[in-house]
């Protein structure tokens, strides 16, 4: 018996388990999947991979760099200062538009900004400045929360600023991030799930064109005795003759005579089809939104909030340009201050925005016809100094 019992092991088929077989993966159907939103992921989703994303950062930050600059404390507006050709020319590389797009780009990206002052000289005094890129940087907080250095990362090398000094190497600027001590919160970021379903309506398009494209209308044959096939000779000529009369564009609008037998059955896009891209079309309109960039701007259709291009684009910026613009620059003047050892602040300035002529010029004048003002208030009413620098 119990050799028996021994031989009857002998036959049972051997298994192997894996170490993890108990652990099974289950997927939700219909769940949607979304893109990282690590800054890597936004950047190659939202600006280099979607047009509308790239787009609104261009916008900004372009419109941004080019926004003219006053450098003042609070007796006089500086013409000259070494403050503003640092900025003029921040390095070897690169000019003030060019840093400063860098900068207001790396902001609309990730939501953070990070400025290095580099070749001090004898007096301390920075010569050159750098934009850092946000994805290789991370902050170290302290035993208090607030951080005491940055560390920036390229591949395996790694460089710590030690920001416990009274004057910082690096100036951290971020958007309000409500959840978040360290790292801002990025337009893009807020943007994301609008530009995941733009990105896969147009990856849906190409979809269709590459494998189920739909042609224009169909020819349908019928014969006489009720049969759906030609002959081959009569398929070979009615082949040739849509190729030779029916295409391309020397032949657009060119009536088509049909023999006996022969009807044409015009094809469009279905009502899901329709849908389907006004879904698209609500998609870019909300990464817009996101951005503060008014859809007139981007030729989005179905948008009217604005009488004129006009009035869009003043609209443009008052609302999104100029407060980036006055925040990264208080930020900058704060900072630079430090080395100069006096306080000096960078302003826009808004007689340099042509899209608000009219306004300013509107201003201007109501404030000189104002004669129950002083002039030092008419001047503070204009955003002057008190003095002008001679």
């Amino acid at each position: 018996m119990v050799l028996q019992l021994f031989r009857a092991s002998k036959g049972v088929e051997e298994r192997k388990y894996s170490a993890v077989s108990g652990v099974v993966s289950f997927q939700g159907a219909g769940r949607a999947t979304w893109s990282g939103r690590d800054s890597a992921s936004l950047a190659r989703n939202g600006f280099i991979g979607n047009p509308v994303g790239f787009r609104c950062v261009k916008m900004i930050a372009e419109a941004a760099a080019d926004v003219g600059l006053v450098l003042a404390d609070g007796e006089r507006r500086y013409e000259t200062h070494p403050m503003l050709s640092l900025l003029a020319r921040p390095n070897q590389a690169e000019g003030r538009a060019d840093l400063l797009e860098a900068l207001f780009g790396q902001l609309l990206l990730s939501g953070d900004g990070y400025l290095e002052a580099a070749g001090l000289d004898e007096a301390g005094l920075p010569q050159e400045l750098f934009v850092l890129r946000s994805d290789r940087m991370r902050v170290v907080p302290g035993a208090d929360g607030w951080p005491v250095a940055y560390e920036y990362a390229v591949g395996a090398k790694k460089h710590r600023f030690d920001m416990r000094d009274e004057v910082k190497p690096v100036l951290h600027i971020k958007f309000f991030h409500p959840s978040d001590d360290h790292y801002g919160l990025a337009p893009m970021e807020a943007a994301l799930k609008a530009l995941d379903v733009h990105n896969s309506a147009s990856a849906w398009s190409k979809s269709l064109l590459d494998n189920a494209a739909r042609p224009s209308g169909a020819i349908v044959y019928k014969g006489a005795d009720g049969m759906g096939s030609m002959a081959e000779d009569q398929y070979e000529r009615l082949v040739s003759e849509m190729e030779s009369h029916h295409q391309g564009a020397r032949n657009a609008g060119r009536p088509m005579l049909l023999e006996g037998g022969l009807d044409w059955k015009p094809m469009g896009f279905s009502p899901s089809d329709m849908e389907f891209q006004k879904t698209k079309e609500s998609a870019a309109r909300e990464i817009a939104l996101a951005f503060g960039v008014p859809p007139m701007l981007l030729g989005l259709p179905g948008d009217a909030a604005y009488a004129n291009y006009a009035e869009a684009n003043r609209a443009f910026y008052r609302q999104t340009v100029l407060p980036l613009v006055g925040k990264v620059m208080g930020a900058l003047g704060n900072w630079l201050s430090d080395y100069y050892g006096a306080a000096i602040s960078l302003k826009p300035d808004m007689d340099s925005v042509p899209a608000l002529s009219i306004e300013r010029e509107s201003q201007w004048r109501r404030v000189a016809n104002a004669d129950f003002l002083t002039v030092a208030e008419k001047r503070a009413m204009l955003g002057l100094p008190v003095v002008m620098d001679e």
